[in-house]
């Protein structure tokens, strides 16, 4: 039953006014399970560097929706066939395509919740949704899977140059003040084309490509993979998983009744029912953050030296460096931090480790950015491009960070 909603238009600080577009994706927004990205925030830990990196995954889901509706324009303009079904059902897979995301993003996938990818868990809950909602989400599965006839479609909300990442750099970017990453998304979508069920950029739009992956290289170092927020997001997959280790051992810790399900329950791909789902949609960043306030005061050196980290901003040394620490640099900060704090060395290991972090910002092997030239000719942006540094932005960039206590003066 689709109620008749007054409220149609939603304001952006980056696009204005957003007309929502049907009654249908208004019943969706309005559903408990989407509602909960307002208490998810996009950019996780990011807050520590970048105060005003406050947004949420509600937002960006909105975003993404109001830049579909643009592109969707442009293309039947350009005579690319995209039936009103068909325009919905892309709408509410954009709309979607985040839903399964946890509290501070990426943390929860690493430690409460194992082996099961937020990419799974929003098709679970879009599977759960298209029930609610009477099959009529089908169409949208088929699309965001995939499975669809149309591969363009699919391009549009996952690929190189989707709608999601149109919005999420200029996004953050906004929000972080990172000036770098803002693209100019209007351009992008009013260069795209579909040549042979392909999602194309016409020539003239190739400057801008070549900003946007520019952008995304850039906002990868400085913002998403920023030494800080590395950091900040390694605590918290180690207070996740320190509290899963005591609560095994038999102690008692309190958490808000969604977090403690998934602390006293081992959660796979094999165990992770409808009622798990129902469970997990109520659990956001502040189950996370009231629990941590809690464990502060824990009797357990790990656990509550690790909380007391994150919220009073007491983090962590880090140094990222081209090649591996050795192995003995991280023993020799070990064993110091065992006979300061008289601990065991696995215990130890919670404050004292080494991992390395990957940035690519343009794969020209899988689902390549192609340019549509004005003969007709397509051609990889890559080659296409006059700029030497595109071939250089399709390598992959691998840096390895070390984190150890600070020593205190």
């Amino acid at each position: 039953m689709i109620s008749t909603n007054k409220l149609k238009i939603l304001n952006d600080p980056i696009y204005g006014f957003i007309t929502i577009p049907s009654e249908r994706i208004f019943s969706i927004i309005e559903h408990p399970y989407f509602q909960r990205l307002r208490r998810i925030s996009q950019m996780g830990m990011s807050y520590l560097v970048y105060p005003g990196a406050h947004h949420t995954r509600f937002h960006h889901a909105i975003g993404c929706v109001h830049l579909m509706q643009k592109a969707v324009q442009i293309l039947r303009h350009k005579g690319v066939m995209i039936s009103e079904a068909e325009e919905e059902a892309l709408q509410i897979a954009i709309l979607l395509h985040d839903i399964g995301h946890g509290p501070f993003s990426h943390a929860m996938e690493h430690s409460i919740v194992e082996g099961v990818d937020h990419e799974s868990i929003s098709l679970l809950f879009m599977e759960e949704m298209n029930r609610d909602f009477n099959q009529s989400l089908t169409l949208a599965l088929q699309i965001f899977r995939g499975t669809y006839n149309r591969r363009f479609l699919n391009q549009l909300i996952s690929s190189q140059l989707d709608m999601d990442r149109l919005d999420y750099l200029k996004r953050d970017s906004f929000y972080t003040g990172a000036a770098e990453g803002n693209i100019n998304s209007e351009r992008l979508i009013t260069m795209l084309n579909v040549v042979d069920d392909d999602l194309v950029i016409e020539e003239k739009g190739i400057y801008s490509v070549e900003k946007f992956l520019v952008a995304r290289r850039l906002m990868y170092w400085q913002v998403y993979l920023h030494k800080t927020s590395l950091v900040a997001e390694q605590l918290l997959i180690r207070v996740l998983k320190r509290a899963k280790e005591l609560v095994e051992k038999g102690e008692k810790l309190n958490a808000s009744k969604a977090l403690s399900y998934f602390l006293y329950n081992k959660i796979g791909p094999e165990n992770f029912s409808s009622e798990t789902l129902s469970i997990f949609a109520r659990l956001d960043d502040y189950d996370i953050i009231s629990a941590m306030k809690e464990w502060q005061d824990h009797d357990d050196f790990v656990l509550s030296n690790l909380c007391n980290m994150i919220i009073n901003r007491e983090l962590l040394k880090v140094k990222i460096k081209k090649k591996k620490p050795s192995i003995e640099k991280l023993e020799k900060r070990r064993k110091a931090l065992q006979e300061k704090e008289n601990i065991s060395a696995k215990e130890a290991d919670y404050f004292v480790f080494s991992g390395e972090v990957t940035n690519t910002a343009y794969k020209s092997e899988n689902n390549n950015i192609n340019i549509l030239h004005k003969n007709g000719k397509i051609s990889d942006v890559a080659k296409a491009s006059d700029q030497l540094n595109l071939k250089a932005l399709s390598k992959t960039v691998v840096k390895y960070y070390m984190c150890y206590p600070k020593a205190k003066h």
